[in-house]
């Protein structure tokens, strides 16, 4: 029996080492500019919360590096944007495992850090290749002639589909090597790609007219990536609405499908999770969770950001705090603006 009980317990300290290499490689967002790389693709080895596997692409793509690395922060600060009014605010430690133990459940929010992380390198990867930083991409060339609405398709298309390919190689590459099939595998690949096709279904067309006089009598367009803002917006309502999943063997497969047959069916845009979350109220930091004494909170917001819910029922206290404004602006002749400064007080409401 006691045997038994050290081998489940083995397997479990395994299982939550495998995901927390998962995505140690946005610790990259807090290393210096990888630009160096390029010339020295042997210190790929020396870079923290890499796979074996990130390595070695590291030495193939070391170029795509510094990329990596934006995409990391881009995805950190997206996340912190928009979880900034929640009780977990994607706090961060200073340890290779950047949320802590937050993303090693299968939560909701460990679905969104997967979506956005992976979807961030596509972003970063892509907008590289349109300015021309890479050798080994540039803009896509593919979409030519002319389109059903009769404009010219020429420019430089921002080539995402080197950048999603980028991602799944680099971020994917950790699950997949792996051979498994487990929950926590199948999840995490599923909003890895939930996160680039957040990009991909919301690319735009931008054109410009040629003509007599600035006539459009003909237009050439191209497509290009929406702000990353967009993509954390869009991802952020699929954390709202993502469905609770179990495994489930249908035939010869192992498959996540929706935990109670209330749940509506999930698409391959939406984020799953495997476990509810915790409630981010207590203080928890070798858990990389920080709780919500001390947060600032809304008095008269019913939402999340309301001091009733944020607060999780301790209650709060009301300070008075001075806020230095420009007022009373007006335009001089020529050419600048004169403001004066205004000061009032506001109140400002914290957690107990």
């Amino acid at each position: 029996q006691s045997s038994k009980m050290e081998s489940v317990y083995l397997c479990s300290v395994l299982a939550l080492v495998h995901h927390a290499l998962a995505v140690t490689w946005l610790y990259l967002a807090k290393q210096p500019s990888l630009r160096g790389l390029v010339r020295d693709p042997s210190a790929c080895e020396s870079l923290k919360g890499l796979s074996q596997e990130q390595v070695r692409l590291c030495h193939r793509q070391a170029e795509a590096m510094d990329s990596v690395k934006h995409g990391a922060e881009v995805a950190l600060k997206e996340c912190q944007h928009q979880f900034r009014n929640r009780p977990w605010n994607c706090s961060t430690l200073q340890g290779l495992q950047v949320f802590g133990k937050v993303i090693l459940q299968g939560t909701r929010e460990s679905a969104f850090v997967h979506a956005v992380s992976s979807a961030g390198i596509a972003f970063a990867v892509t907008r590289a290749c349109s300015r021309g930083e890479l050798e080994k991409c540039g803009c896509d060339r593919k979409v030519r002639g002319v389109s059903p609405e009769g404009f010219q398709w020429s420019g430089c298309s921002d080539n995402l589909s080197y950048g999603i390919a980028f991602s799944q190689a680099f971020v994917d590459t950790t699950e997949r090597n792996r051979g498994s099939s487990s929950s926590r595998v199948l999840m995490n690949l599923h909003n890895n790609e939930a996160g680039r096709k957040a990009i991909l279904s919301h690319m735009k067309v931008e054109c410009k007219c040629h003509g007599v006089s600035g006539s459009c009598e003909i237009r050439t367009c191209w497509k290009v990536m929406p702000p990353f803002h967009q993509v954390g917006n869009l991802l952020k309502e699929k954390f709202e609405s993502a469905t609770e999943v179990h495994l489930k063997r249908v035939g010869s497969r192992k498959l996540l499908v929706p935990k109670s047959s209330r749940f509506k069916p999930y698409a391959t845009h939406d984020l799953v999770y495997l476990v509810a979350s915790p409630d981010f109220c207590n203080w928890d930091p070798r858990g990389g969770i920080f709780g919500t004494t001390g947060r600032q909170c809304n008095r008269t917001s019913p939402a999340v950001d309301g001091c009733e819910l944020l607060c999780c029922g301790r209650g709060f206290r009301t300070t008075q705090a001075e806020v230095v404004e420009r007022c009373s602006c007006k335009f001089r002749w020529c050419c600048s603006v004169k403001c004066r400064q205004c000061r009032h007080l506001v109140e400002v409401h914290r957690c107990h």
